[in-house]
């Protein structure tokens, strides 16, 4: 039996979404090619060849969207805006693009819907790409241009800016592992492309601080709980220590802390370039920051060698195996252990994400008076619509209560966490694997566009209505 939880007053809830998953419209109004629009035309990258050229037309269909998020009670959006579309060229502003979004956010905040917008999810205009991409130092420089560009169109109505979603996905995934755009498998330029990101964002932060000094500023990092597969084992706890070390620590502790983690550096020896961190950038990557968005999904259980041969069995999994973006962690293994997965194969674990909000409270955001918001936390089911387009999606709510109700619990044992944002509003383009994954509480018939509630927004939309789980 669960008993009923009340949240703070003042608690934010509301849904999440990302400009390349669901805006479509990739040719109009201006806006040029992203590194995922080229991607996508690549064989074999996206599953069946699929692509985010209409996605969910968001575009066009932006003030419907804004009254079903008010329909479902939702009283913050956490949308991205596309550099493609506002900067298609990299270094000249697009007013149309601009106006879109502006559009955006006047329907959102005549709705009654608070904005929270973030200013890089995965979507680097190929422009840029091409003169570099995040590998090249010039990248965060025009980032920084980017922002102060969409402030100026936005800032006297948005009050909530991310820098990044996820950096570890865009420098590992899409430089390391090639299994997002730009598809590279270069570990080098993959360390090259997570510090610039970086330096993008302090840079970002500093400048959007002194042009708006009111203004809540901060990014979003993805977090992965992982642990040894057996923890007596000392190969396995080198292992967790391994991906922990480049998944987790290394982005937070250099926008917490200003540094990277000595034993990460170490075990990066064989492909960290020399010349890559400059004076003053893990000073500047340090800049304060109000808020540290908090994505979490899944939990994994990891294996590999014992830690004096695991330098060795890096390198030799680096020049054998297939591209991987555990940089430095080449060698080791996730395990299944049988416990629940979602539809992506992730292993569930609600338990993880209060320990998750209780280490960044202890370690990192707490010292430093940062805030905390979960930004991203849902599931992919293996959806079946009725007849109707209605999916009763008894197992995503059975998650997402589990995963709230520890983040409650993580509240009371003193984690400042100020708000939740499912993923997703509604099913979208879901990368690598396209149209196959669906991770909305909104169905999406993709023939018609058709927007359906599932079981999930209506169990959603009372809690964010009331701020309690009942008990059960």
């Amino acid at each position: 039996m669960n008993a009923q939880v009340q949240f703070p007053d003042g608690f934010r809830w509301g849904a999440a979404t990302a400009a390349y998953q669901i805006e479509g419209a990739a040719s109009e109004d201006g806006r040029a090619d992203s590194i995922w629009d080229v991607f996508a035309r690549q064989p074999g990258a996206v599953w069946q060849g699929q692509d985010g050229s209409v996605a969910c037309d968001h575009y066009h269909r932006y003030e419907d969207d804004v009254d079903l998020m008010r329909e479902l009670s939702l009283g913050t959006y956490r949308f991205s805006i596309s550099w493609a579309r506002v900067v298609p060229d990299g270094t000249t502003v697009n007013r149309q693009g601009l106006d879109f979004y502006a559009r955006l956010v006047d329907t959102l905040l005549d709705r009654g819907i608070t904005p929270w917008l973030t200013l890089y999810h995965w979507d680097l205009p190929q422009a840029l790409e091409d003169r570099g991409g995040w590998p090249a130092r010039e990248t965060a420089d025009r980032f920084v241009d980017y922002a102060l560009a969409v402030h100026d169109a936005l800032g006297d109505r948005v009050r909530h800016w991310a820098t990044l979603n996820e950096p570890w996905c865009a420098a590992f995934h899409g430089y390391a592992g090639a299994h997002h755009a730009p598809g590279q498998a270069d570990p080098v330029a993959s360390l090259r492309a997570a510090h610039h990101l970086l330096l993008a964002h302090g840079q970002a932060v500093r400048a959007l601080r002194e042009r708006d000094p009111d203004a809540s500023l901060g990014l979003t990092l993805n977090f992965t709980d992982t642990v040894p597969l057996d923890p007596d084992r000392e190969g396995d706890r080198d292992a967790a220590r391994r991906v922990d070390g480049t998944a987790n620590r290394f982005f937070v502790e250099a926008v917490t802390r200003g540094a990277y983690p000595q034993d990460v550096l170490t075990d990066l020896a064989d492909v960290w370039p020399e010349d890559l961190v400059q004076e003053g950038d893990l000073e500047t990557i340090a800049t304060p920051i109000d808020v540290l968005g908090v994505n979490y999904y899944a939990t994994q259980a990891v294996t590999g060698p014992d830690p004096e041969r695991a330098a060795e069995a890096a390198r030799q999994a680096r020049a054998f195996d297939e591209p991987s973006p555990n940089v430095g962690s080449e060698h080791v293994r996730a395990v299944r252990r049988g416990i629940p997965v979602s539809d992506m194969g992730w292993e569930i674990s609600a338990d993880a994400l209060r320990e998750l909000l209780l280490r960044l409270q202890r370690d990192y955001t707490g010292p430093r008076g940062i805030a905390m918001v979960v930004t991203e936390n849902g599931m992919a089911c293996d959806d079946r619509p009725d007849a109707d387009g209605f999916v009763d999606d008894q197992e995503r709510i059975a998650y997402l209560d589990a995963h709230v109700r520890a983040a409650h619990e993580a509240i009371e044992q003193g984690a400042d966490l100020r708000g939740y944002l499912v993923w997703s509003l509604m099913d979208n383009f879901e990368w690598a694997f396209g149209y196959a994954k669906r991770f909305g509480i909104v169905r999406v018939d993709y023939d018609t566009q058709r927007r359906t509630p599932k079981a999930s927004a209506r169990w959603w939309a009372r809690l964010a209505s009331t701020g309690v789980l009942p008990g059960t």
